[in-house]
């Protein structure tokens, strides 16, 4: 087994192969840009990291990590274009530094690129990777979808909320880890298994950055701390409030959510304090160790050493102990 950091490096030297500027520029240049603008890449990795934990070579699921970034990527382009983003981890989105229309065509060419990377597979093995893809990506289409419908719904519940960070966020790093387990060809038992570990792992990952959002520290989380509060985001934060608060403190949650307000600092703090006096915050960091935990109890059913089963709970505590 390598370390995080050496997955990392080896996944980035394969992505640079991947890159190449082709014909014509003007649609290809933006899905290099994309590509090498950062981040952790911790789905690919999970992926790798998988394979070998189910005793296969991490190099033979390098193009399975790959469409998985690949079709992250697209996620982020076209929901930066939704959400008429001016940055992307500091940097101009595509659809700003090019323009919409590029920016759509784009993100549509990483989606098929995605799936021929699938073809490096023999049959079964393909056929496999594919079906899981596909079945992904219609469910992180649906959890945008709800993300977008709950703006205007004054009627989400808790259930629905888990419902829509599980598919828009925690079923891609889900079938990262899947996608590992099926290239190292391990039974069907172990990679439900091995999904469900990510599933829980994803939507703990997504609860915590709710969280961030509003309690993170500005400079180490890299973007405006209270974001969600500024977007009016009916976040779980938001929903634990509304259950937690009587009548009046509902009504000023509810109004603070209603309005854009001019003094974005004054609204952010008033939502805040509303979220602490509720005891929300404590909710919010309780479900995230809870989701934590339901993770790692599937460890404990997996038909691995023990000692990679510390790894994967390592790369857990990784995720959860982040302040970005």
């Amino acid at each position: 087994m390598q370390t995080i950091e050496t997955y990392q490096k080896i996944f980035l030297e394969y992505l640079e192969q991947f890159v190449e500027d082709k014909e014509p520029k003007n649609l290809y240049q933006p899905i290099s840009y994309i590509l090498k603008l950062g981040g952790k890449r911790f789905r690919p990795v999970l992926t790798l990291i998988t394979t070998e934990i189910f005793d296969a070579d991490y190099k033979k699921a390098l193009n399975a990590a790959l469409a998985i970034e690949v079709f992250h990527n697209f996620s982020l382009l076209h929901d930066d274009i939704m959400d008429a983003a001016p940055l992307r981890r500091g940097k101009k989105t595509v659809h700003e530094k090019w323009n919409l229309n590029t920016g759509i065509l784009s993100g549509d060419t990483m989606l098929i690129m995605a799936y021929q990377l699938f073809e490096n597979y023999e049959a079964n093995t393909f056929q496999s990777l594919a079906k899981l893809f596909s079945k992904t990506a219609l469910q992180v289409c649906e959890g945008q979808q709800n993300d977008i419908d709950f703006e205007t719904r004054n009627d989400v519940t808790i259930i629905e909320y888990l419902t829509m960070i599980e598919y828009k966020t925690a079923v891609l790093i889900a079938a990262a880890m899947q996608m590992g387990a099926i290239v190292a060809n391990t039974s069907k038992v172990e990679q439900n298994s091995i999904y469900e570990f990510g599933k829980n792992l994803g939507i703990a990952f997504q609860l915590q950055d709710d969280y961030l959002d509003v309690f993170g520290n500005p400079e180490a989380f890299g973007k405006q701390v209270g974001g969600d509060i500024i977007e009016n985001k009916k976040t779980y934060l938001f929903l634990k409030t509304l259950e937690f608060s009587n009548e009046d403190e509902k009504l000023q949650l509810q109004n603070l959510f209603s309005i854009q307000s001019e003094n974005n600092a004054d609204k952010i703090e008033k939502v805040k304090q509303l979220f602490i006096s509720s005891g929300s915050d404590e909710a919010t960091k309780n479900a995230i160790e809870d989701y934590t935990q339901k993770a790692f109890s599937v460890l404990e059913t997996l038909n691995i050493k023990e000692e990679r089963k510390i790894i994967l709970r390592q790369f857990g505590e990784y995720l959860m102990n982040r302040k970005v």
